[in-house]
């Protein structure tokens, strides 16, 4: 990294149930040896959004998230609703940290994670769009909805542990859904399912491999359309999400598109990167946007 590059770092103190504050100290401490860095604690939800507008507006180029995989969403979209070329670093300190796992960024090492901001090794990286929200890692219907709304009554896990849970308690209540799909500008097919994921990266759930060959770069949202199913059949579908073998039952559809267009009876819940969020429409546009963001990422990690 360039020694006038100006760095803001945001720290998301409720990321990771609580322990996100005792990351300041920390990150800080292993940022130390460059010049020029400011940070700030957000105050409440979605305000990592905020704050990275104001730290863009004042000069800084590049910005460091501090979170989970929410939090690196919110600084994103902040960066490309702005249109400059800001950089964004990841600091993992929340409950999931999915896109870390696709970059190769270390995920429980808070000195080495800070080594690759210092290094200042880039990588343009495809982002989603979702009416005027962008998407990092994922967008979800249906199933795994369910799953983040539950894990809102669960105060006693955590993590991977967390959402496990959380899925498998869901396996025997969620109804599923229906849903017209459009891809690429083609005709709608109707689809009955349990859960649609639209992938830009390999990794969602706190560990479960959704997309294993997903690549960041290659301009194209991975679609993992699972057909529902009964009770124990959608058992067997999770023990295979889980080994990342699940594109070769008969239950998932397997395909990529550019763009979709998806028909719902009513406006859905939808989540981007573990963030819940409702349409405003029953039809809604999905797209993946090439190239979009520059992210700092390990100069020796391989990845897609």
């Amino acid at each position: 990294m360039n020694s006038d590059e100006r760095v803001f770092v945001i720290f998301n103190p409720r990321s990771g149930r609580g322990r996100g504050a005792q990351f300041v100290a920390p990150v800080l401490d292993a940022l130390s040896e460059h010049e020029g860095v400011e940070h700030a604690l957000t105050t409440g939800p979605g305000d990592e959004e905020r704050l990275a507008a104001e730290a863009i507006g004042r000069g800084f180029s590049t910005l460091v998230a501090v979170g989970g995989d929410g939090t690196w969403s919110n600084v994103g979209n902040a960066i490309l609703k702005s249109g400059r070329p800001v950089k964004l670093g990841l600091v993992p300190g929340g409950t999931g940290c999915d896109l870390a796992k696709s970059l190769g960024i270390p995920a429980k090492d808070v000195r080495a994670a800070g080594r690759v901001i210092l290094d200042g090794h880039t990588r343009r990286i495809d982002v989603g769009r979702i009416e005027e929200r962008y998407f990092l890692n994922i967008a979800g219907f249906g199933y795994d909805i369910a799953v983040i709304e539950d894990s809102w009554t669960v105060g006693y896990l955590e993590g991977e542990f967390l959402y496990l849970y959380c899925a498998i308690r869901q396996l025997g209540s969620f109804p599923g859904f229906p849903v017209e799909v459009a891809v690429d500008g083609g005709p709608s097919v109707h689809h009955e399912l349990l859960m649609l994921i639209l992938a830009n990266a390999r990794v969602f759930g706190g560990g479960f491999q959704i997309a294993p060959d997903a690549d960041l770069g290659d301009g194209r949202l991975d679609v993992m359309a699972f057909r529902n199913m009964g009770f124990w059949e959608r058992v067997g579908i999770m023990v295979k999400l889980l080994r990342g073998t699940h594109r070769a039952s008969p239950q998932v559809a397997v395909s990529t598109a550019s763009s979709l267009t998806l028909r719902f009876p009513s406006p859905p819940a939808y989540e981007t990167d573990g963030e819940w969020n409702r349409a405003k429409s029953v039809e809604v546009r999905v797209e993946a946007i090439p190239g979009a963001l520059q992210v700092l990422v390990p100069a020796d990690a391989t990845f897609r």
